[in-house]
């Protein structure tokens, strides 16, 4: 403890959170927090986002995120007061650079005279000269040894639960966990298309794609998923959004059931949160609509691969059903994947390192996180 609180500059250790919890800053009323990326990185961050607002509650907080995270901030309640959607930057916002929007952007942010920027955004390589940049008084966040240093560092190490890593950050700004994951609840009136029936009937909502194509389990398992499903009295809708369309039609064709329909593409964000808000159940991929349903207290059953449990994975299970394929070799280069993206370059292949999780299994936890609506109609 005396090495940590040397590198910290002397910040005393007062309590233990998920980590050290050090003292806090002195008359914080601005604070900025740095979260790229899509939708479950938004996840990832909000028990941070929550700890921060419990330690300082009279800050104004400031997302510095991007258009998805405005998106959904605005339909759901949450710890954030404001989203400010980061310009185009290497390493924070993918896309093409623009020497004089970042300069304005970061003239703005130093403007608003922050007393705290944290950076929940990756091992800092980029993230950390980003959000020294704003000019705030004090600074926190995860470091690789190679990224730059803030007044506090936590050493970043790929292998961490990532809402566990970001309470560790706000610890070392000085707030305790208020939630170990994410708890949102929906904004507002908005409510998905009217579904046949009377309501009655289980609603099993699906998303079959993710980010990354590796991380999908095999549309005609899903397709034999949703139809089993189906023929229990359940509804099934699919999800996704604009790109997912042709895959979810594919998956409610080959289901050929006419309690199987796909939503894909049709649901704004305020649309998807009610809609997630509605279901029994959510069945998905390591994906953005999966965490975000976790959030908003709907049970979920998971396809993951077993990295990914490890950095992504509900903590709980009385809600939420992980099934993990321990898949750690690519199918057909045999390269090992379980440094791909952080110690060595990914191969080209895009094999589902997922396939081998088998339709009973995961129809197995649909029906038992559902069993008390599922009713046959001939039973």
């Amino acid at each position: 403890m005396e090495q940590l609180t040397a590198e910290l500059g002397g910040a005393g250790q007062i309590g233990v959170g998920v980590g050290p919890v050090l003292e806090k800053f002195d008359a914080v009323s601005r604070i900025a927090v740095l979260r790229g990326g899509g939708l479950g990185d938004l996840m990832f961050a909000i028990p941070a986002m929550a700890a921060l607002k419990a330690a300082y509650p009279a800050a104004h907080l400031t997302l510095l995120g991007t258009p998805i995270h405005e998106a959904v901030l605005g339909a759901v309640e949450s710890p954030v007061d404001e989203v400010v959607v980061l310009p185009f930057a290497e390493g924070v916002r993918p896309g093409e650079e623009d020497a004089g929007e970042l300069d304005r952007f970061f003239a703005g942010m130093r403007g608003r005279a922050f007393d705290l920027a944290v950076q929940l955004h990756g091992g800092g390589r980029f993230s950390n000269p980003f959000l020294l940049r704003l000019g705030a008084s004090h600074t926190v966040g995860t470091r690789t040894a190679d990224a730059a240093l803030l007044e506090r560092s936590v050493p970043y190490l790929y292998y961490q639960h990532e809402p566990v890593r970001a309470l560790e950050v706000a610890g070392f700004a000085g707030a305790f966990p208020v939630d170990l994951e994410a708890r949102l609840a929906p904004a507002g009136q908005a409510s998905f298309p009217p579904r046949p029936g009377d309501g009655a009937q289980p609603l099993v909502v699906i998303h079959p794609g993710a980010t990354d194509p590796r991380r999908r389990w095999p549309a005609a398992k899903f397709a034999e998923l949703a139809a089993a499903c189906a023929a229990d009295g359940s509804r099934v809708v699919l999800i996704g959004d604009g790109s997912e369309q042709g895959l979810a039609a594919e998956i409610a064709d080959s289901a050929a059931s006419t309690a199987v329909s796909s939503l894909a593409g049709a649901l704004d964000m305020a649309g998807l949160v009610a809609l997630l808000a509605a279901a029994d159940v959510v069945v998905a991929n390591d994906s953005g609509p999966r965490h975000l349903a976790q959030a908003l207290g709907v049970p979920t059953v998971g396809i993951f691969w077993v990295g990914n449990v490890i950095n992504a994975g509900a903590l709980g299970r009385s809600l939420h059903r992980v099934h993990a394929s321990w898949v750690t070799a690519c199918p057909t280069c045999g390269v090992d994947v379980t440094q791909v993206g952080w110690t060595a370059a990914r191969c080209v292949h895009d094999d589902s390192l997922v396939a081998g999780v088998a339709v009973s299994d995961v129809y197995g936890d649909v029906w038992s996180l559902t069993a008390g609506k599922f009713a046959k109609q001939d039973a």
